[in-house]
This record gives C-alpha cells, structure tokens and sequence, in this order.
C-alpha cells in the first residue's frame, strides 16, 4: 500500500493525516518546526492557532456551526481537542491553545501508521503527496509549488491581535457579559463613551504603523483587517464592526455604552485573555500607547503584541479539482489555507476531505464525493471553480451551499433547516466503506 507524505502539520495537514492513518494508510508527516518557525508560530506543538483561540460559532443556524457539526460526525481530530480543550466564549466555541495543540500532537506522533519527520520539506516527494504548508510556506517549498503552478500567486496581508493578562484589567472600568445575554456570561466588556472613543478612534488613525514590505490596504482580507486601518475608513466604521455596543447592556447603568471592546479568554485558566476584533500591525510601542487610551486597559499587561504577516494562496479554480487535487497532477493535493479556504474550521475540513478522499482512492473504494448540500462539500465546488469574478478567500457561508428549492419564513428558520439537511446527507455518507474500515489506535 502507498505511503502518503503530508508537508505541514497545521490543522488541514494535521486533520489530513489523522484521517488517512486511521484508515490503515502509512503517512509521513513533515514538520518544519521547532527547528525552522514562521514568523507567526511560537511553539513546536502541531495544529497551532495564531491568530485567535476561537473556532467560531456553534450554532447549525450559523454555517461554520454546521461545518464543525459535519466534522464530529466524521471523526474529526480537531474537533474532537476542541471540544475537549474547550473554554468558556458565549455561544462561540474557544480553546485553550496549548492544551488544543499539544493533545493533536500527542495524538498524531503516538499514532502507529504516522511517521512524524521534525525537518523542512524542501522538495516535493514522489508518490501521493498533500501539500498543507500553509499560508506562511517557507521560501523553499514555495519555490518547488511555484513551479508546479505556474500561474502567479496571490496573496494577502493577516493580522494578530494582542492578548493581556486579566489581572492587569480594571475590573471596574469592565463587566463581564455575552452580547444579548447568549450563553454565559464570558466576555470582558471595556466600555467607551463618546469622547473616549472619539479621542481613541483619531489616535488609532494616526498611530505609527510597523514596516511590512509591500503592503497596503487593499491588500488585507476583510476578515482579517487591521484595527487600524477600519478607523480609517470612517469614524463609525469600529462601532459597527468589533466595537459594536448593540446587545451589550452595562450593568452599572442600565444602558449600551457608546462603544464596548470586548475581550475574550484565551486559555484554560482565564488568566489571558485576547482583544477581540484588534488585528493590527502596529508598532509595539504605539499599541500599548494607544490601545491603553481604553479605560478598562488603562494599565494593561500585554503578554503579546499584534503582529502582521504575508498570507499567500493558490488560484485554485484553474489549479485544483473539488478534490484539493492538481489538475495537471493527480497525485498532488493541496489542504488549508493555502487553498483559499479562509479561516481554522475550513482549514480543517479542507484537510478532512483530502484525507477521506485520498484515502478511497488509495484503498480503491468509491469516492465520498461530498455534494454541494453539505458545507464540506460547498468548499470544495467553492475552490475549484465555485467562485464569480477574481477568485478571493472565503470563509464557509450559506451562500455556497445549494439552497433548499423550496421557501422556508425566516433567516435562522430557513438556516436551520439546511443544516437538518446537510447532516441527514452527512449521515447517509456515513455508511460508505470509506468510513467503516477504520483501525483507528
């Protein structure tokens, strides 16, 4: 049986591996670090989250809520440390960020079928390969899938926001709540009045920014977007964006405030704790400069600043099937970011469904061959080929699911009611052989 080399040990090339070496498939997994790190990763543990500790919504009338909801049910790895790495975010599902990446590392390197090589893949195997490198490649492998994809590639600006020890926050000048009071109450809420936020808002637009070659607005995906750069679009533009007070009602007065930044844990302990929506590639001394202008942070302890990094992905509908595989070369997948699936949860899924699918193929049973209706299945068609006009990132959305044929009153209604169907299609594929012959350790 063929072995499969898997380059990256991020969440789709983590995912993909577990999904494949269940199966009885052997896998090589090749990781760069801790001997070579990105400018963004500071462990050595696999599937580390950088930008935010947050999965998003769990909800089925949210789209990422289904996407995770298909995952469980397909035996998803990282799915599966979520939710046992879980802590407390309203609604949304956050982790612990060590303890999430450390339990998908014990997971993979005691696995018996994984290989794990702790060195930088510089060339590109023979056999079946999936290239999950990320977003962040390092120069070497870029060079090798530049030539295998001719096309130039694109690329985007990302953003990290910066994380504050809570003790160091004034409690006083802060409440805890959910927006709408949704779930628990789990976030700091800092709130602005006028004046603060307008004084904030002018300093934030004038702060200096740190040199990142070649960069310029334009460049940044939108969910991404620095703090900054959304103050200089207009002066309401924070308020209606991570800003927004609507559903956050102070307990002191009774009342929304004029402007709420929000903060939300970041680890087990609750002793960290990230800004929420504050993406900026400012300069350190200019972020505890200006993001101390915020009442509650007045005094903030910042245990990591924001930081800002190149994000490169490929021009996938003329490169890729709905598989992830290179149309000019079969053999290759590609898995994550890099595909031009936006965000960790399609990252993951992205990796799932080059697992599960590589997998048939190599044990020569049917394909799943996901279908438009599930949310999985939607990012593939969305990848290769799916998309209107010049092909950009994207986040899984309902919009890219098939819809329903018939009218459902209401938005979470009719939401709800594709994700009944997308998970009764998940259910039937289940019974596939690909998914029953699992020898999972």
């Amino acid at each position: 049986m063929e072995t499969v080399s898997v380059l990256g040990a991020g969440l789709a090339g983590s995912e993909c591996a577990w999904q494949l070496a269940k199966r009885g498939i052997k896998v090589r997994l090749y990781e760069m670090r801790p001997e070579h790190k990105s400018p963004a990763h500071t462990s050595e543990y696999f599937a580390e989250l950088v930008c935010s500790n947050s999965l998003r919504s769990d909800e089925l009338t949210n789209a990422v809520g289904l996407l995770k909801a298909e995952m469980r049910r397909m035996g998803s790895l990282i799915m599966e440390s979520a939710d046992i790495n879980k802590v407390a975010a309203g609604g949304a599902l956050a982790v612990d960020r060590e303890g999430f990446s450390k339990y998908i590392t014990e997971k993979l390197e005691n696995h018996e079928n994984i290989e794990v090589i702790r060195e930088e893949a510089t060339e590109i195997p023979e056999g079946q390969v999936v290239i999950a490198t990320g977003p962040l490649s390092s120069d070497a492998i870029a060079e090798k899938i530049s030539e295998l994809c001719p096309e130039t590639p694109l690329h985007f600006y990302d953003a990290v926001a910066p994380i504050v020890s809570i003790e160091s926050v004034d409690m006083e000048s802060a409440y805890l709540a959910s927006r709408y009071d949704k779930g628990t109450p789990d976030y700091v809420n800092c709130p602005m009045n006028k004046e603060q936020y307008l004084s904030f808002v002018e300093e934030l637009r004038n702060a200096k920014e740190a040199p990142v070659h070649g960069f310029d607005d334009g460049g940044v995906f939108e969910a991404c977007m620095p703090v900054e750069v959304m103050a200089r679009r207009g002066i309401d533009t924070l308020r209606f964006g991570p800003l927004k007070p609507v559903g956050l009602k102070d307990p002191r007065t009774g009342e929304e405030s004029y402007a709420v930044v929000q903060l939300r844990r970041d680890n087990a302990d609750g002793t960290i704790y990230n800004m929420v929506g504050f993406q900026t590639h400012l300069t350190w001394g200019e972020q505890k400069r200006v993001f101390t202008m915020i009442p509650a942070l007045k005094n903030a302890e910042f245990l990591r600043y924001g930081v800002m990094h190149r994000n490169t992905y490929l021009n996938s509908p003329k490169l890729l099937d709905k598989y992830y595989r290179l149309k000019s070369d079969l053999r290759i997948s590609f898995a994550g970011q890099m595909t031009g699936v936006e965000g960790y949860v399609e990252s993951t899924a992205s990796g799932m469904l080059v697992g599960i699918e590589k997998a048939a193929e190599i044990l020569g049973l049917p394909s799943v061959d996901f279908p438009q209706e599930t949310a999985i299945g939607a990012l593939g068609n969305y990848i290769s080929g799916g998309s209107v006009g010049d092909f950009q990132p994207m986040n899984i959305n309902f919009g890219i699911i098939s819809p329903l044929g018939y009218r459902v009153k209401g938005k979470r209604n009719k939401n709800a009611e594709i994700s009944r169907r997308s998970l009764e299609i998940i259910d039937e594929l289940l019974e596939r052989e690909v998914f029953n012959c699992e020898n999972n350790n």
